[in-house]
C-alpha cells in the first residue's frame, strides 16, 4: 500500500504524474471514472475515485485525468460509467487491471500515460476455465518473462519515451510468438524480423518496452503471431496508431499500451448435448452413469467436438419414484444423483455374489428396457451400494480422501444427509410434517449426525454415497479436461419446495409462491413448475452466499454452464401456491398498476375488472346439457345471469380437487382433462389480478385481450387497459429489471471461472439483450424459436457472436421429430430458408439433417451444440426409432417422465468411423475449432466428407445440390 503522508508536506519528495487515458462514448449526463485499490484512487470506493474530464479528438470521445504518485506505485483499478452523482450506471468487464511503475522514477513531475481501451464482456471469455484450462490450455502453461504491469527499460534522451506494448493473445499455438511491428525503424518497418518480440507476463498477455524518439512519431503498428516454421498471422483491422505532442517537452516518459484483445478471427467450437441419464454404454446399470461420460467425451473428441453439454445432475429424490425423475426440480443443490452412480466401481474387491447381481440387473434394465425405468434403477443401486458400504465403510470413512472431502463439503452435506433420513423415517420430504423437526437447528442437526446417535450408519451411508459420487464425477470431468473438451453443467432456476435447500435455508425463499414462465412457445397456457420464488432482498444480505456456494461447487467438475431460465434473474414470473396453470401470474420484482391511476383513466368498476367474468348464455355454451350440474356445484349465482366460484373451489388447486372427486361420483360424463380447462377458463377470465398483498394495486392478466371479460368492455375502457398493459409487461419496469440483473449475475460470475451461458428463451425484455452483452453472457439461438417477432425461423447466419446456437433443445422436439409433425411448417422452412419451391421429403432424410446442422456450423455463433438425437439424423441405421420417442421433454406435461435413452451405446458410435468423418468434416469445413491433435491429417476424398447414405445411395449430385 502507498503511505500517503510521503505525499504531503515535504517539497523534497520526488512525485511522478500519472495520466489515465481511455477513448469511450457516453450518453447525456454520464462521466468515466477511475477507481482502484489505493487511497488515491478511491480504495474501491466508487464515489471517491478519480472523476476523468472528456475532450474530442477526431472521431474519438476520450477521457483522461491526472494524479500525482510515487515512484515504485503499484495497484489494481478499472473504468466505471457514472452519472451525475456518481452513481454507478456500467462498469468495465474483465479483470482488473494491474500498475506497477519502476522505483527508479525520480525525477520530479515526470509523465507516465496510461492508454486503455475499454473491457467489454467479450473480452473476458478467454479467461473463463472452459479456453485458459481447457481450449487454450497450451497459451495458459507458459513461464512469465515479465510481470504484468512491470516496466523495465529506462530512458536517458530528452526527447525520448519508452512505449510499452502489451496484448492479450489466448489463441497461441506452440512455437509461436507474439510481436509488434509498424512504421518505425524501431518496429522493424513492417518486418517481423526486425520487429519487437514480446515477452510473456502471464494471464495470456504479452509486453515488450521499446525507447523510441521524437522522429517515430505518429507511429503506425500491428500485433502479430509468427511461429518457428515462418509461419506469420497478422492482426485484421486498421493499423493502430499512437501520436505524442513533444512541444515543449511535454510529452509523456513513458507510455503503457494497453491495446486490449489481438484483432483476430473469432474462435468458434462445436458441442454435443445429451441428457446425462440418456447415455448408454455397456457398462451402466439402468441410466447412464458418471463414468460413462469418458466414452462420450472420445467420441466428442474423434468426432471434432470441444464441448459436451448435460441436463442438472444434482439429487431429485423428493418423491422417491419416477415423478422425481424430472431433473430441475432439486432435492439439494449441492448433492449428486445416486442414480448416476457406477456400483461396480465402488470397490476394487466386489464380493461374487454382488458382482453377479450387478451383471443380473444389467441384463434387466439395460438389455430389455430402451428408456429408463427410474423406479426399478434406483432401487437395484441402492440396494447394492449398500451391501456394498457394509463390506466397505470403516476403510473408506477412515481414508484421508473422505476425511478431505468431507472436510470440505460438510455445510451441505450433513444437512443432506440428515434430511435424507427424515425424509426415509417421515416417508415424506414435506418437512413441514417432521414434527420438532420441521424447523431446522442447527443444534438438532449435530445430535442427528452424531456418531452417539442410533442413525448414525444410515448418515454415513449418504456421505458415502456422495462421496463415490463426487470421485466419479470428478474422473469424468479431469479426464474432459485433458482431452480438451468443455464440461458443460446447468444451473436450474429454482429448487422443490420440500427440498433441503428451503428447510435450511426458510428465509431465502417464498413459500407461499410459485415461479412459472407466460404463455410462450412451449405452452399457451404458460409454465407453473411449482418452486417458490426466491427472496432476493434477503438473499443480498449476505452477498448472495448461498448462489456463490452453488457455483463454487459446479466448477469443481464443469468449466462452463447454463443459466436455466435466466430472464429470471432480471424477473420472475411468480404464481401464488394454489396455482396449477402459469397463466394468472405477475412479475417479480415489478410496478403494479394502481388504483389511482385506473380511476384517473376513468375505470372505477374494480369488482368487474377481476371477478371472473361467468355469464349463464357462457355456460350453456361451454358445458351444453351439464351446465346445471357444473353450476350447482362449482358456482353460484350472485346476480342474475352472473356467477362467481363458490369459495371451496375458487382456485386452480381447489378447483381440481373438487372436479376430481365429482368425476368419482359418476356425475359428469365429460372427460376430467377437458373439464378441468373449461372450469379453469372461468375462473381465468378476468381482466386484471388484484395484488394478494394490497388490494388497491393491480396487474393486468396476460394476454387479456383473450378473454371474453376484456371484449365486453366499453371501447374507451378497451383502450385504457390496452395501453396500461403493454407498459406493464413491454415498458414500464425495464429500467428495474436491467438493474435487478445487474445487482445478482456478477455475483454469479464471479463466483467461478467458469463460461457462462443464459437459457435466454420466451417472452424477452429490452433490457436483456445489453446487459448480457455488457456482462459477456453467452445467449442461446434455437432455429425454430426466432427473437425477432414475425419471424417463424431463424437464419444462423444471422446470429451474433455471443451465442449458442442449435436447431432443438431439451424442452421441444427432435429435428427429425419437429420435421415430420406439421406438414405446412415443413414446406415454409423449405421455401424461405432452403430457397426451394419444391415439395419437401415428409421424412427428415440424412441429406435434409446434414443441410440443418450445415447452417449452425457456419453461423457467426461462438458454439454450435447440437442433441445427440440430431447428430444421429445424419445416418438411416440410427432413424429406425420413430421420432417422437426421442423427445426428451414435453412442457405441456408437468409430469412428464424424463426417461429416454440412447438406442445405441457409446461403444457402438465409436466404431462408427463413418458417422464420425461425416460430423468432423461438417466442424473442419465450417471454419470451427476442433481437437487438432486428434485429427486425421489426411481428410479424404470428397464422397468420404458426406454422410454415408449419400455415397450408398448414388445421391452425392442430390446431395450438393440440398446441402
Amino acid at each position: 500500500m502507498v503511505n500517503m503522508r510521503l505525499l504531503s508536506g515535504k517539497k523534497s519528495l520526488k512525485s511522478v504524474r500519472l495520466s489515465f487515458r481511455i477513448p469511450y462514448y457516453t450518453q447525456w449526463g454520464q462521466h468515466l471514472l477511475v477507481c482502484g485499490m489505493e487511497a488515491l484512487l478511491g480504495s474501491w470506493d466508487v464515489k471517491k475515485g478519480l472523476l476523468l474530464r472528456p475532450s474530442h479528438q477526431g472521431d474519438e470521445l476520450i477521457w483522461s485525468g491526472v494524479i500525482s504518485v510515487p515512484p515504485g506505485f503499484k495497484t489494481d483499478y478499472n473504468y466505471y460509467v457514472v452519472d451525475d452523482e456518481k452513481n454507478v450506471v456500467r462498469w468495465e468487464a474483465g479483470r482488473r487491471r494491474k500498475l506497477l511503475l519502476p522505483p527508479d522514477l525520480i525525477q520530479d513531475g515526470l509523465l507516465v500515460e496510461l492508454h486503455d481501451l475499454w473491457q467489454t464482456g467479450s473480452d473476458d471469455i478467454p479467461f473463463k476455465s472452459a479456453f485458459k484450462d481447457v481450449i487454450f490450455r497450451r497459451s495458459w502453461s507458459l513461464d512469465v518473462e515479465m510481470p504484468l504491469g512491470a516496466i523495465q527499460s529506462k530512458v536517458d534522451e530528452e526527447e525520448s519515451v519508452i512505449i510499452q506494448f502489451k496484448i492479450c493473445c489466448p489463441q497461441l499455438d506452440e512455437g509461436t510468438s507474439v510481436y509488434v511491428i509498424g512504421s518505425s525503424l524501431k518496429l522493424g518497418q513492417w518486418k517481423v524480423q526486425n520487429g519487437v518480440k514480446l515477452n510473456y507476463s502471464g494471464d495470456s498477455f504479452w509486453q515488450a518496452d521499446c525507447v523510441m524518439g521524437k522522429d517515430d512519431f505518429p507511429l503506425k503498428y500491428k500485433y502479430c503471431k509468427y511461429g518457428n516454421g515462418g509461419a506469420l498471422s497478422l492482426e485484421h483491422g486498421a493499423n493502430r496508431e499512437l501520436s505524442l505532442d513533444f512541444t515543449n517537452g511535454s510529452q509523456p516518459k513513458y507510455v503503457i499500451l494497453s491495446d486490449g484483445m489481438m484483432r483476430e478471427f473469432p474462435w468458434r467450437g462445436a458441442g454435443v448435448a445429451i441428457p446425462m441419464f440418456s447415455v448408454k454404454s455397456e457398462a451402466d446399470v439402468g441410466v447412464g452413469e458418471f463414468l460413462d461420460l469418458k466414452l462420450l467425451v472420445d467420441w466428442a473428441v474423434e468426432s471434432g467436438f470441444h464441448l459436451v453439454q448435460l441436463l442438472p445432475i444434482n439429487d431429485t429424490s423428493v418423491h422417491r419414484m419416477w415423478w422425481d425423475s424430472y431433473p430441475y426440480s432439486s432435492l439439494s443443490v449441492f448433492a449428486l444423483h445416486p442414480i448416476y452412480l457406477r456400483v461396480d466401481a465402488l470397490s476394487e474387491d466386489i464380493p461374487e455374489d454382488i458382482e453377479q447381481e450387478i451383471k443380473k440387473a444389467r441384463a434387466q434394465l439395460d438389455v430389455k428396457l430402451q428408456d429408463v425405468d427410474y423406479e426399478a434403477t434406483m432401487a437395484t443401486k441402492l440396494s447394492i451400494a449398500k451391501k456394498v458400504f457394509v463390506l466397505e465403510q470403516d476403510r473408506i470413512l477412515s481414508s484421508e480422501s473422505f476425511q478431505n472431502y468431507f472436510a470440505e463439503n460438510q455445510d451441505w452435506l450433513k444437512p443432506y444427509a440428515a434430511f435424507c433420513f427424515l425424509r426415509d423415517f417421515f416417508e415424506t420430504s414435506d418437512h413441514s410434517q417432521w414434527g420438532c423437526f420441521s424447523k431446522f437447528s442447527k443444534e438438532k442437526l449435530e445430535k442427528l449426525v452424531s456418531k452417539d446417535s442410533f442413525n448414525y450408519e444410515i448418515i454415513c451411508f449418504y456421505y458415502y454415497l456422495q462421496f463415490h459420487l463426487h470421485m466419479q464425477l470428478l474422473e469424468a470431468a479431469e479426464y474432459a479436461k485433458r482431452k480438451g473438451v468443455v464440461l458443460k453443467g446447468d444451473l436450474p432456476i429454482g429448487v422443490s419446495r420440500d427440498s433441503v435447500d428451503t428447510w435450511v435455508y426458510p428465509n431465502l425463499f417464498r413459500m407461499d409462491t410459485s415461479t412459472g414462465a407466460p404463455p410462450d412457445y412451449f405452452d399457451k397456457n404458460g409454465q407453473n413448475w411449482g418452486f417458490p420464488t426466491y427472496n432476493w432482498e434477503e438473499m443480498s444480505k449476505d452477498n448472495y452466499a448461498w448462489w456463490r456456494a452453488r457455483l463454487t461447487q459446479m466448477g469443481k467438475y464443469f468449466t462452463a454452464y447454463r443459466i436455466d431460465h435466466i430472464l429470471g434473474f432480471f424477473r420472475i414470473w411468480e404464481l401464488p401456491d394454489h396455482a396449477v396453470t402459469g397463466l394468472c401470474g405477475k412479475f417479480r420484482p415489478s410496478i403494479p398498476i394502481s388504483q389511482e391511476e385506473l380511476e384517473s383513466e376513468g375505470l372505477w368498476d374494480f369488482d368487474r375488472l377481476c371477478r371472473p367474468y361467468i355469464r349463464l348464455e357462457l355456460l350453456k355454451e361451454k358445458f351444453g346439457d351439464s351446465w346445471t350440474i357444473v353450476a350447482s356445484n362449482f358456482l353460484k349465482e350472485y346476480k342474475k345471469d352472473f356467477y362467481e366460484f363458490k369459495e371451496e373451489c375458487n382456485t386452480e388447486k381447489t378447483l381440481s380437487s373438487k372436479l376430481k372427486l365429482l368425476l368419482e361420483r359418476s356425475m359428469l360424463t365429460e372427460g376430467e382433462e377437458k373439464l378441468r380447462r373449461d372450469l379453469f377458463d372461468l375462473l381465468q377470465d378476468v381482466v386484471f389480478i388484484k395484488d394478494r398483498e394490497d388490494p388497491r394495486k393491480f396487474y393486468p392478466r396476460f394476454n387479456v385481450e383473450d378473454t371474453l371479460s376484456f371484449k365486453d368492455l366499453d371501447q374507451h375502457s378497451k383502450s385504457v387497459v390496452k395501453r396500461m398493459y403493454y407498459d406493464y409487461y413491454f415498458h414500464r419496469q425495464e429500467s428495474m429489471w436491467r438493474q435487478n440483473a445487474l445487482k445478482t449475475l456478477p455475483v454469479l460470475m464471479n463466483a467461478s471461472d467458469m463460461l457462462t451461458c443464459g437459457e435466454d428463451l420466451g417472452l424477452i425484455p429490452a433490457c436483456v439483450a445489453p446487459v448480457m452483452q455488457e456482462l459477456g453472457l453467452i445467449g442461446l439461438c434455437i432455429q425454430r424459436m426466432p427473437s425477432e417477432p414475425g419471424r417463424e425461423f431463424g437464419i444462423p447466419s444471422e446470429y451474433s457472436y455471443m451465442t449458442v446456437c442449435a436447431p432443438s433443445c431439451h424442452d421441444c422436439s427432435t429435428l427429425r421429430a419437429w420435421w415430420e409433425e406439421d406438414e405446412g411448417r415443413r414446406r415454409r422452412f423449405f421455401q424461405h430458408v432452403v430457397g426451394s419451391d419444391e415439395l419437401p421429403p415428409d421424412q427428415c432424410t440424412p441429406e435434409i439433417a446434414y443441410y440443418i446442422l450445415q447452417q449452425h456450423v457456419e453461423s457467426p455463433s461462438m458454439w454450435s451444440i447440437f442433441p445427440l438425437q440430431d447428430l444421429l439424423a445424419l445416418k438411416e441405421k440410427y432413424t429406425t426409432r420413430p421420432a417422437f420417442q426421442e423427445t426428451i421433454n414435453d412442457p405441456t406435461n408437468p409430469r412428464h417422465y424424463w426417461r429416454y435413452r440412447v438406442h445405441v451405446t457409446m461403444e457402438s458410435l465409436l466404431k462408427d468411423k463413418s458417422l464420425i468423418n461425416a460430423i468432423k468434416d461438417l466442424i473442419c469445413r465450417s471454419g470451427r475449432s476442433y481437437p487438432k491433435k486428434e485429427l486425421d491429417t489426411n481428410q479424404g476424398s470428397e464422397a468420404e466428407r458426406v454422410p454415408l447414405e449419400l455415397q450408398e445411395n448414388g445421391a452425392f449430385e442430390t446431395a450438393v445440390a440440398i446441402v
